[in-house]
């Protein structure tokens, strides 16, 4: 037997009748994310953003509005921004630095549905080192050849400066931004969660790897088959229903 994504295949991403039907569905899994992330901790305070592009209007997208806990978030909260960053439906107030830097993703990364970033502990801590992460594990060997390291510009004050960081990024599925932390990108904002859980994990483990000694690293082609099969954009929505599942189950008001 051949292995591949299909053979993780438990579920199929679902089809709709209309837009708002669509639209409805995405924002209860932006909703999730942002409660998985605060579960998780990954954001403390007013920062952490995850932007979902909008399904009919592809140059607006949804994000979490600051001053609502991750924990707490509802399809309610949920705010909606044009290109311009205007709100336009929703009524919470959006991180400004936040919203210049997924706007010039978005802007620049037309196949890109959804960008997350937090400041999730691990993450931010490897970050420091300014190193992509190493294949000393399966999981980092997803990220093998995907990963963008972003040194400048190191803080973001205006659109020049985020269109530098997005050109940074390239054509890379998630970004380490020096003594900043991470950011990840999906084609739906499942898979885009899914990969900034699992890099987060993955810069914990590298860190305590270096911590005990020097790791060694899967040989290229092991790593790079790996990254073709568990770092697709399939695989990537399937790992995340499993996480969509539990906050379900045990947080049924975020649909709200």
């Amino acid at each position: 037997m051949q292995i591949g994504v299909q053979s993780f295949a438990s579920r199929v991403p679902p089809s709709f009748d209309s837009k708002g039907a669509e639209r409805t569905y995405l924002l209860q899994r932006l909703a999730a994310a942002c409660r998985i992330f605060g579960r998780r901790g990954f954001s403390e305070g007013l920062l952490g953003h995850v932007t979902m592009r909008d399904p009919e209007l592809h140059d607006h997208f949804w994000v979490n509005p600051v001053g609502v806990a991750m924990t707490r978030v509802k399809v309610s909260d949920l705010v909606q921004v044009n290109p311009q960053g205007k709100v336009m439906r929703g009524s919470g107030m959006v991180n400004p630095v936040g919203l210049l830097l997924h706007t010039a993703i978005h802007q620049a990364r037309p196949e890109v549905m959804a960008v997350c970033h937090a400041h999730a502990l691990h993450a931010s801590t490897w970050s420091s080192f300014e190193r992509l992460l190493d294949p000393i594990t399966q999981d980092a060997c997803i990220f093998f050849e995907n990963q963008a390291l972003i040194l400048e510009p190191r803080v973001v004050r205006d659109a020049e400066a985020a269109a530098r960081f997005a050109a940074g990024f390239g054509d890379k599925r998630v970004a380490i931004h020096g003594g900043h932390g991470i950011f990840s990108t999906g084609q739906s904002i499942d898979e885009a969660a899914w990969w900034f859980v699992l890099m987060n994990r993955c810069c914990e483990a590298q860190l305590l790897a270096e911590a005990a000694g020097k790791p060694t690293h899967w040989q290229t082609e092991d790593a790079r088959w790996l990254a073709s099969v568990l770092g697709s954009p399939t695989f990537g929505w399937l790992s995340f229903q499993t996480l969509w599942d539990d906050i379900i189950a045990s947080d049924p008001d975020l649909v709200g």
